[in-house]
């Protein structure tokens, strides 16, 4: 297939750069001028550099797709294979053991130096000899000080380092907008369009680790008949054009797509492809989270396969902390406003994401690496502080009210023996009828806003104790707080929910066991006074400090506090049922799981940058509770309104008491009551519940 022509410039600024550098790396190899233990890391760390030039070289000569399917299976298992959680531990991956081997300071260096190294893999199939070039360059810079009589200062390597991504985050910034805008990048796109699906060796393409799971997946996709292709691509591409319409928002604007999707799924996103091509979008695809630049390991990237080794992601994903710093952070926003300048009509044109999202995988229960590397305090308030300020950037140029999106998931054939039933199962629940569910939810909305506050409480092991003040409506007859949710953007049917007032929501949240972003939380307690989180906790770790440090980096995103920035009651009764029929309560993503029961999102409210847009429930309500005391302080100042996260946290209807709202008048309803459904009109919520 080649490389895409937007790689052509790149390509000619190393064109007389890599012959230079491959010289120098097969000279690594042989030479002695480097002292034990540091020349058995750059002697590996030159082998795989030169085996990715080799393979970049293969791939775009047209040599590599006339591979076999074994030999390609082989040649990515080989890859990865230094990685896998069975050679984890004799890798320079692993921080431990780099330590081990390199001492203190240069094992957490050359460490976090090795895994950008090892990020590049995608990169040799897509042509992109220029990474290859530059980070060659960097490998052999770090060689040469350590070719000198005496070893070299950890300030040395570290500046080395530092100046390197300084200099070359331009490039890697650059190359995000543009994958944002421009559908010339067109790798996966070509992937997805012009390869014959039926012969595996397309999984291969991609350059990613590829598992049984991708190629079971591609299998059973390839057995399903054309109309169940279409319709599942119908749902997913129809979400994503009502989640424009219910807006009121206008599609006709937007020219891209980003499509966002598992590997395996290419005959799903084939016909969405044409499905949005009708719509007058063309397909981009942003690729993102593999180096340390960027965020690895953080979730971010479009294309996805299971991990190879979720620790080995684990340890590396706070590797900037090696050379984060204010000016680099001013640096980056400086060269993100200018990428997005130089391409603002562009910019205009993106439309949001569409995601597939797959559940199956077992649980991650992450294990601390003290040899890993831990951004600072300093560090964290830069992260938050990019964070915000990017979030900014971006919206200058793709306006929060004016662009929308739709994620939808499946499972993948790790779930279990019966994972065709669980597919199955899983289409209707994505399918349900939303006109039913709307009606209910109307009803539930209805008594809702007839209240002040709402009182959560846990039943059994669970000890949820929570009260969340809403906001107060001036007028019930064209106003609401909550918005009735019917599987548009947000796949499948099955929510009310609405941005709480803080002052006045306090209490504890406590959930005995859930999974966020993957990684699996023991007993979760969260306090809340006056709707910031006051306290937290959990039980991973054996200490208190671990269970923190845990907590703050991967829930509070490095904050101090968060809002409570929605509250919710999932009312898909039906997935909740299937969780529990093929015990796969603790598989299901948070898309669904969200669903089968309340849920409390601490961050950003569902309304982030887009509070100002008018949004109205299908009775022709406007959902007026899109802000609360922290989002409305954009006025003011916007670095103080946002936190550029959102994480939902849900307790499950066999953990669940009450859902009680307080009147004006003093008196008490309950919507939930003994973990069901208790408003007239809602009991078909109950049948899957007993």
């Amino acid at each position: 297939m080649g490389y895409c022509k937007v790689w052509q410039p790149y390509r000619e600024a190393v064109k007389e750069r890599y012959p230079l550098v491959l010289e120098r790396l097969e000279q690594i190899e042989t030479e002695e001028t480097v002292k034990q233990p540091y020349l058995d890391y750059f002697r590996r760390g030159a082998s795989f550099l030169r085996r990715l030039g080799g393979l970049e070289k293969e791939v775009t000569s047209g040599a590599w797709d006339k591979k076999s399917l074994e030999e390609m299976s082989r040649q990515n298992y080989s890859l990865y294979e230094e990685i896998l959680p069975e050679h984890y531990g004799e890798s320079y991956g692993n921080p431990e053991y780099a330590v081990l081997k390199l001492g203190e300071p240069y094992g957490k260096l050359l460490g976090a130096l090795y895994a950008d190294l090892r990020s590049l893999i995608p990169y040799a199939y897509e042509g992109r000899i220029y990474d290859i070039t530059i980070f060659s360059e960097l490998l052999v810079e770090i060689y040469n000080l350590f070719e000198q009589e005496e070893l070299p200062e950890e300030k040395e390597v570290q500046q080395v380092i530092y100046w390197f991504f300084h200099d070359y985050g331009e490039v890697f910034t650059e190359m995000g907008v543009m994958a944002q805008t421009n559908p010339e990048m067109d790798f996966y796109t070509r992937i997805i369009m012009d390869s014959d699906l039926k012969d595996l060796r397309y999984l291969y393409r991609y350059g990613i680790y590829i598992s049984e799971n991708e190629k079971k997946t591609a299998e059973f996709l390839n057995r399903m008949s054309e109309e169940q292709i279409q319709a599942m691509a119908d749902t997913y591409t129809e979400g994503y054009r009502i989640g424009f319409e219910v807006t009121g928002k206008e599609l006709s604007k937007k020219k891209f797509a980003d499509l966002r999707y598992p590997i395996g799924f290419e005959r799903m996103m084939r016909a969405a492809v044409k499905n949005f091509e009708k719509m007058g979008l063309q397909p981009v695809v942003m690729r993102t989270g593999e180096l340390s630049f960027s965020g690895r390991g953080n979730g971010s990237g479009s294309i996805v396969s299971v991990s190879p080794n979720r620790q080995y992601e684990y340890d590396h994903k706070s590797d900037r902390a090696l050379y984060l710093d204010k000016a680099l952070v001013e640096r980056r926003l400086e060269v993100l406003k200018t990428a997005y300048e130089a391409r603002k009509k562009e910019a205009s044109w993106y439309g949001g994401p569409a995601v597939v999202e797959t559940f199956g995988e077992a649980g991650f229960e992450p294990k601390a690496n003290p040899y890993a590397w831990q951004f600072d305090e300093k560090q964290q308030k830069l992260n938050v502080y990019y964070s915000n300020q990017a979030m900014q950037v971006t919206n200058q140029y793709i306006k929060g009210e004016e662009r929308s999106f739709t994620i939808i998931a499946y499972p993948i054939p790790e779930i279990g023996p019966r994972f065709e039933e669980i597919f199955a199962e899983t289409v209707k629940v994505n399918t349900l009828d939303y006109q039913l569910y709307r009606d209910m939810q109307q009803k539930i909305i209805d008594v809702l806003d007839e209240g002040e506050s709402v009182r959560i409480t846990g039943k059994g092991k669970n000890t949820t104790d929570l009260t969340v003040a809403l906001y107060p409506l001036k007028d019930r007859s064209r106003e609401t707080a909550f918005e009735n949710c019917v599987a548009d953007v947000n796949i499948p049917v099955g929510e009310v929910f609405t941005s709480p007032r803080l002052q006045g929501t306090n209490g504890h949240l406590h959930v005995t066991q859930v999974y966020l972003n993957g990684m699996k939380y023991l007993d979760l307690e969260v306090d809340f006074k006056d709707g910031m989180i006051s306290r937290y906790s959990c039980k991973n770790f054996e200490t208190e400090a671990e269970n923190q440090a845990f907590l703050k980096e991967n829930l509070l995103k490095h904050h101090e506090t968060l809002p409570l920035g929605e509250f919710a009651i999932g009312t898909n009764t039906t997935a909740y049922r299937m969780g529990m029929e093929y015990q796969i309560q603790d598989k299901l993503p948070i898309l669904i799981a969200e669903k089968t029961g309340p849920h409390f999102a601490v961050g950003d409210t569902c309304y982030s940058l887009a509070e100002d847009t008018p949004v109205f429930n299908p009775d022709g309500k406007e959902i007026v509770a899109r802000d609360n005391e922290v989002s409305i302080l954009r006025k003011e100042d916007l670095q103080k309104a946002y936190f550029n996260c959102h994480t939902d946290i849900t307790i499950p209807y066999d953990e669940l008491d009450r859902i009680t709202v307080q009147k004006k008048d003093g008196a008490w309803v309950d919507v939930i009551r003994d973990g069901k459904f208790a408003v007239p009109g809602t009991e078909l919520l109950n049948e899957p519940l007993d």
